[in-house]
């Protein structure tokens, strides 16, 4: 077996050479496959990862708009619609400079066993756009305008609308892409399609959201970790939490880890770390989450206002304390090196908990195994955004909006399995605490066998 995944990824880097990230992922997650292929003839015998790393269908297209000066402008859309083998296919769409073809491959690849993950019947999907939403074409100096923003997403949608539907692709948002994007999108499928129904998820409520969706994947990350803790007869209160990022998904990590009683000292942004030592208060974060909302600015402005705070530009959390418990990369993909998992480990950190999709190197990875620390890759440990997006896609079809409790403790329920899926499949292939090996054996086994079930 050792040969067939071998083999396999010479081909994959052979034919997407210029793809980093994507070849990044793929490697992570066959190099861990070997104990389930051992004694599996079948999945070789019908070419399972030949197959998986290739996607069903990949969509890039033209996205044309008028900026507020009257400037036509052209911006790249894409789609990667990965594997629906479990269901329609589902995943965000990332709205920056920095997208292209192997990111959102590596985003839909992940997405895949994600999704499997979740015990929801969701296939894997990725998508996006390098547009900046950040830096108007004509004045870089400031944002895009509402106008613009919402003309650039029609736009998209203009085309988008051709190959997605409620049974067939759901995308969600992303980095860059919320509550406003989503809308613009929505209102532009709906007038096309001359249609309601769930074909995004992360709608506001008074169209079809759900309650929790934006607080879902940064809670679900935190519930992730109390049940790493649990193994351990331990729980978050009292320990020193550093976070990377300022957005929905590390805003409410801190918002959920503050009310279990720990001490979060950071968040981030492309600015910097704002650093408080004694710890945030959930006001401070409600503060950043509103000036994030409405001013959209940088994190750098506003520091004056914390009290006792400290600020380290164009810095990342990782050495910024002396000692740490925890730490919740939710920023972005490669944002923790092997430098930094040394440093955190040499300082006290027993848990690393990933909020944002593939945040550290492999290097980092590295050293969090081989110190023997608990350590949560993306796949399982942010699996609650997409879980809740398929809770309000039932939600959707059933016309109904249930009460926050009730999501909250679904997601709670979804999380407590990915933990104990992923936990188990570890221990059964004799890697008792490996999180990595666990979510990628867990998430692999369902959706081969339901590729091998459907013949190919």
């Amino acid at each position: 077996m050792s040969n067939y995944i071998e083999r396999v990824l010479e081909s994959v880097k052979a034919k997407n050479h210029d793809q980093p990230e994507f070849l990044q992922a793929v490697s992570e997650v066959l190099t861990t496959l070997r104990p389930v292929l051992e004694g599996n003839a079948k999945y070789e015998e019908n070419a399972i990862l030949e197959r998986l790393v290739e996607p069903e269908r990949i969509i890039m297209f033209s996205v044309p708009w008028m900026d507020d000066k009257g400037i036509i402008r052209i911006n790249r859309g894409y789609r990667v619609q990965y594997n629906s083998a479990i269901g329609p296919y589902k995943g965000g769409l990332r709205f920056d400079p920095t997208v292209n073809l192997s990111v959102l491959k590596f985003l839909a690849f992940e997405q895949v066993f994600k999704n499997s993950l979740t015990t929801l019947p969701l296939g894997g999907g990725k998508g996006g756009s390098d547009f900046d939403p950040k830096h108007s074409p004509h004045t870089p100096s400031i944002r895009c305008s509402d106008r613009e923003v919402m003309r650039f997403c029609q736009s998209f949608m203009l085309e988008l609308q051709r190959h997605v539907g409620p049974n067939t692709d759901v995308p969600a948002g992303d980095m860059n892409v919320g509550g406003r994007e989503i809308g613009f999108l929505f209102g532009q499928y709906r007038r096309i399609a001359n249609e309601w129904s769930g074909v995004l998820t992360g709608k506001a409520l008074s169209f079809g959201g759900s309650l929790i969706r934006p607080e879902a994947t940064g809670y679900g990350c935190v519930y992730f970790a109390s049940n790493m803790l649990d193994t351990k007869k331990q729980n978050l209160e009292g320990k020193v939490c550093l976070i990377s990022g300022a957005g929905n998904v590390a805003s409410y990590a801190a918002v959920k880890l503050i009310s279990l009683n720990a001490k979060v000292v950071t968040l981030s942004d492309r600015s910097g770390v704002l650093y408080i030592a004694k710890g945030m208060t959930e006001a401070d974060v409600r503060k950043i989450m509103k000036y994030k909302e409405e001013a959209r600015g940088e994190l750098e402005d506003i520091v004056d206002q914390f009290d006792g705070a400290k600020f380290f530009p164009k810095a990342r959390p990782w050495q910024v304390a002396d000692h740490m418990d925890c730490a919740f990369p939710c920023s972005r993909q490669n944002e923790l090196d092997g430098a930094d998992a040394e440093y955190l480990v040499k300082h006290g950190c027993a848990l690393v908990a990933e909020g944002a999709n593939m945040p550290s190197t492999p290097e980092a990875v590295d050293v969090f195994l081989k110190s023997g620390i608990l350590y949560a890759p993306g796949k399982a440990a942010n699996a609650g955004g997409v879980a809740t997006s398929g809770l309000e896609m039932s939600q959707n079809s059933e016309r109904l909006l249930w009460s926050a409790q009730m999501v909250d403790n679904k997601l709670r329920e979804i999380m407590s399995a990915i933990h104990d899926n992923a936990y188990e499949a570890a221990a059964k292939y004799g890697f008792k605490g490996n999180y990595v090996m666990g979510a990628n054996i867990a998430g692999f086994t369902k959706v081969a066998d339901a590729m091998l079930a459907q013949g190919f």
